[in-house]
């Protein structure tokens, strides 16, 4: 059985790793499947492989049946519906699900079952101030009029999926509301399910421990804790949980859920056995095993039934069962059970991070478990298992990992699993305000010892995240796998440190890069609306624009060009060029400055921009600027002068033209007709013969202006196919210029 659970976890996965839906067709196979392996044993597990391919499928379909139309985006959609999950308040805006329940205008549409919505508090305050003070609440039936699109994320490697969380919460669009004069949003009542008062509850203990704590690390983390408000927590405590390795304890996680079950468990089991009457009519054992089921549920539902708060609900109940039915049997046998209940009930769980590291952990627990071992021991052994043998994952997974994270989780994971969470959860039931400032004070000495761990000298290893489906990267995956249970392996095994050995091949392969002098790679990333270019010679890296930022606490910067920075095994930046004061240019520009070193910022901000105090380097960029990198030339040329003034502010863009070889490329950023005519001006050589594209298929994108003269229809033709490129989501273009 094990092992056909496993065949049917590969077909899912295999499912999820195509870059195109198959057809409805293949979904008929599974019922023949399903006959076929009843039948025939012997073909059990390939056709179990072909079950978990079809049921990953079938659900697909159904989600993605489930999508805004496309008529229907960016138009005008007066709607009925009810707010479904805890609003996020921003500083700015309050973002929530909503559910439509009756499209009003126009007549007849059809939306999905469950929208993603922001409400931009400056449409508030301008169209109508009172709906300020009434903000949307969980259970609140309002009439909107929306602007939808279907789910979009952007298209980069490494980066977050935003397209497919959204997928895996079953929301079929995103958009936001439209106050007009016409129309403005008006509440219209309130529904009262159940999950409308669990929704209410969450919010309600949230508010609270704002309302008594204030906005503070501690009441950001202790809202986690308790009603699964991750939002709550501000991003720089984010960075320092990341960079100690305790990122798993402040949220309401599987260990929590776990650990909530088992404390449920044992009190039932204790109370259960003080009466013999209900001791012999049932066992203490089953009762707790029957508490841990409603423990984790309801802990679950306090989380809000998040996705990972889910899965660690399926497995508690799946081994609960196992101990109630008495046919527990070995640890492996019940972890694939629990397996396969989590794939059925959420297929895309295979994305997640947290899926591999957590059926990880505990098969590595089972793995090193030891009954004759004391308490003490026996959890210095699990300690130990899950820091090395989940290590080589988090590099390949986050492309880094904690030094620290073994001391900093010794202390955490007591007081946060022990004693914080339990207070923070008594907190939100008692009102009794000095419980949750004591816990608050508790949390708060927490953070001062986690700031101390990561100010070490070497608090994190980082490191690239190699190719997994090139050969010499998937072998040494392969071989870090076996030297993690050669390690771990019970005493007796002989050389047990040799695993380590074979742990070294992951750590030591060097990361992609050009290899020779000459040779420059040029990666867009895609940030939506904005920029964000990197160019890689065979030492050295440049970042051209930094993106936009979506907010106050999040831009693209720390979202999407970090992580691929670290992923490519990039931990500094020889040159950075934001080219102007626009947010789609310049908005993530201070997260990138926080993450990475960067010797030299050329920009075109004005004296006294926030910006340049966090760059050492900086220096204003004007034409003439020029140097050379490994055999690749960069020279600047525009604007004018460092002192260059304009009526545009995409005028004054900073435009980089990089040499390699017979080849060149042009950065122009955001200039116009004035400041490409003095270019061409300045520089008419940029008008040789064509411009062409390397590596990406941009089909047309050219297309002549007959009315401009041939040197600047050229140069335009050039631009249209940056935007093309920029539109098709490439990740990797040359644009080369003869």
């Amino acid at each position: 059985m094990t092992l056909g659970i496993l065949s049917f976890a590969s077909g899912v996965l295999f499912l999820q790793l195509q870059s195109s839906l198959p057809g409805l067709a293949w979904i008929s196979v599974v019922p023949l499947c399903i006959f076929g392996a009843l039948i025939h044993k012997k073909l059990a597990i390939p056709l179990a492989v072909a079950i978990g391919f079809g049921w990953a499928l079938g659900m697909a379909q159904l989600k993605l049946a489930d999508r805004l139309a496309p008529a229907l985006e960016g138009r005008d959609i007066e709607v009925v519906g009810v707010v479904s999950s805890l609003p996020a308040v921003a500083e700015r805006s309050v973002r929530f699900e909503f559910e439509p329940e009756a499209v009003i205008e126009p007549a007849g549409a059809k939306l999905p079952g469950k929208i993603l919505l922001s409400w931009y508090r400056t449409a508030l305050h301008e169209e109508s101030p009172a709906v300020l003070s009434s903000a949307a609440h969980p259970g609140e039936r309002w009439r909107f009029t929306l602007r939808l699109r279907r789910p979009h994320g952007n298209y980069n490697p490494h980066g977050f999926d935003y397209e497919a969380w959204l997928l895996e919460r079953g929301i079929g669009a995103t958009g936001y509301v439209r106050a007009t004069r016409k129309s403005l949003p008006e509440k219209l009542g309130v529904r009262n399910s159940f999950s409308d008062r669990i929704e209410q509850l969450r919010e309600s203990v949230r508010d609270r421990f704002k309302r008594v704590l204030g906005e503070t690390p501690a009441s950001g983390v202790l809202a986690a804790l308790a009603v699964g408000d991750q939002r709550a927590i501000p991003a720089e405590e984010w960075r320092l949980f990341n960079r100690t390795g305790v990122t798993h304890l402040m949220s309401i996680s599987g260990l929590h859920v776990t650990l909530i079950s088992g404390l449920c468990a044992w009190l039932a089991s204790l109370l259960w056995r003080c009466s013999s009457f209900l001791t012999l009519r049932l066992p203490a054992r089953k009762a707790g095993a029957a508490a841990a089921i409603v423990g984790a549920l309801g802990y679950t539902l306090i989380a809000g039934f998040a996705v990972p708060a889910q899965r660690t609900f399926w497995m508690v109940t799946v081994v609960a069962l196992a101990l109630w039915s008495g046919r527990i049997a070995s640890p492996a046998r019940t972890l694939a059970l629990a397996l396969a209940v989590v794939l059925v009930a959420d297929p895309w769980a295979v994305f997640a991070a947290g899926f591999w590291l957590s059926f990880g952990a505990v098969a590595l627990i089972f793995f090193v478990a030891n009954e004759k071992d004391s308490m003490a021991r026996q959890w210095l052994r699990v300690q130990w298992a899950i820091t090395i043998g989940l290590a080589p994952a988090a590099l390949f997974l986050f492309s880094q990992v904690s030094i620290v994270g073994p001391l900093a989780n010794a202390l955490a994971i007591p007081v946060v699993s022990a004693v914080v969470t339990p207070l923070a959860l008594a907190a939100a039931v008692l009102p009794w305000d000095g419980l949750l400032e004591f816990t608050a004070w508790l949390m708060q000495w927490l953070l001062q010892f986690l700031e101390w761990c990561a100010s070490l000298p070497v608090a994190v290893w980082r490191q690239h995240v190699p190719p997994l489906w090139s050969v010499p990267p998937l072998w040494s995956v392969l071989l870090a796998l076996a030297g993690v249970l050669w390690l771990l392996a019970p005493r007796g095994a002989p050389w047990r440190v040799t695993g380590l050995a074979l742990m070294l091949p992951a750590v030591a392969l060097p990361a992609p890069a050009p290899a020779a002098p000459g040779v420059a790679w040029i990666t867009t990333l895609d940030v939506g609306q904005g920029l964000a270019v990197l160019v890689r010679t065979a030492h050295r890296s440049l970042l051209y624009d930094a993106g936009p930022a979506f907010g106050a606490e999040a831009d693209s910067g720390e979202r999407i060009i970090a992580p691929y920075l670290r992923a490519a095994g990039i931990e500094r930046l020889e040159a950075m060029i934001v080219t102007h004061n626009d947010n789609d240019h310049a908005g993530g520009a201070a997260s990138v400055l926080e993450n990475f070193e960067v010797t030299t910022m050329f920009s075109s901000f004005p004296a006294g921009h926030p910006v340049l105090g966090l760059a050492p380097g900086a220096r204003p960029c004007a034409y003439g600027q020029h140097w050379n990198w490994d055999g690749v030339g960069f020279e600047i040329l525009h604007p004018a002068s460092a002192q260059a003034s304009a009526k545009k502010t995409n005028d004054l863009s900073c435009v980089l033209k990089i040499s390699a070889g017979a080849h060149a490329m042009l950065l122009t950023g955001d200039i116009e007709k004035p400041a490409e005519a003095e270019l061409l001006e300045r520089a008419p050589t940029l008008c040789a013969p064509t411009c062409c594209w390397r590596r990406t298929t941009v089909a047309g994108a050219l297309r002549a202006r007959l009315s401009l003269p041939r040197c600047a229809r050229r140069w335009r033709w050039c631009r249209w196919a940056t935007a093309a490129a920029l539109a098709t989501r490439a990740p990797r273009y040359w644009l080369v210029m003869r």
